[in-house]
């Protein structure tokens, strides 16, 4: 257990101390909260991050038992859909999606988040001179023993100072996987091979990942209506690597998967990548 007098317990107490400190007098950065006992969303605001790009995040609580999904929600479920028309001064929101975790359900396994988060966000301002303010539309899936939509309307002005939720925020940032390609990284991708079966196509995955480390493997088709398998740990990994593999199944129908460009997300407790790569 972390110590009040361990260095890095009081470095992180006198940064939120600072940033709070910096925030402008009476400047709100959060949102109200909108959901229920079992879930509910905010916005909140980052300071800025290059001229007319600034940096906010939609906070989700979740009672526990209850998880929401990822972009690909994998064997069911219904992934996150963000509506920010109504915004002011807002060209373009670019949502970005933390590390999710499988979760093992009844009759198969999903992907998602089993405790609060942040989507961490990008609001790139029509007008930099001018004043934004977010308006979001959120629907997303919620389950437990039974699963429920959910909902959230709220709103939130943006500055461009340091605020209250700027460590929370780059500690989300984080945890985005990064973009790399294929063999890049002490945590990497190093061998996507597409190989024939009895029944349908497999694919087989090596991943290099630090000794002893937790990992997990998802992989995505390149449009949503490809509904692939969850990536299974199998033998016959070389020294040093772990192996998944995946039936090419779920795939919309007349389509054919040579040359389709998947994506692969390797996770661990400390680092997560994203790979593009295609089956040839």
């Amino acid at each position: 257990m972390m110590k009040a007098t361990d260095p890095l317990h009081l470095a992180v107490a006198a940064t939120a101390l600072l940033l709070t400190m910096g925030a402008a007098p009476g400047a709100e950065d959060v949102s109200r909260w909108d959901g229920d006992a079992r879930s509910a969303a905010r916005l909140i605001a980052g300071s800025q991050q290059t001229a007319g790009v600034l940096r906010a995040g939609v906070e989700v609580r979740l009672k526990p038992g209850w998880h929401t999904y990822w972009r690909y929600p994998g064997d069911a479920g219904t992934p996150p859909q963000f509506d920010f028309k109504g915004s002011q001064n807002v060209a373009q929101v670019r949502e970005l999606w933390p590390a999710p975790e499988r979760i093992v359900e009844a009759g198969g396994s999903t992907i998602g988040y089993v405790r609060d988060f942040i989507f961490p966000l990008q609001v790139v301002a029509q007008d930099a001179a001018n004043p934004v303010t977010l308006r979001l539309k959120l629907n997303y899936g919620i389950c437990e023993k039974y699963c429920a939509p959910a909902d959230a309307n709220v709103e939130l002005a943006l500055g461009k100072g340091p605020t209250s939720r700027d460590t929370a925020l780059a500690l989300a940032e984080r945890r985005v996987p990064k973009k790399v390609a294929l063999g890049e990284g002490p945590l990497a991708i190093r061998l996507v091979r597409r190989e024939d079966g009895p029944v349908r196509p497999r694919v087989i995955v090596d991943v290099a990942a630090p000794a002893g480390s937790a990992l997990d493997l998802f992989a995505e088709g390149p449009t949503p209506h490809w509904a692939l398998p969850l990536p299974e740990k199998i033998d016959g990994a070389p020294a040093g690597m772990q192996r998944f593999a995946f039936e090419l199944d779920g795939l919309p129908p007349d389509t054919s998967d040579r040359g389709a460009l998947i994506t692969l997300t390797a996770v661990t407790p400390d680092d997560a990548i994203e790979v593009a790569t295609r089956l040839d």
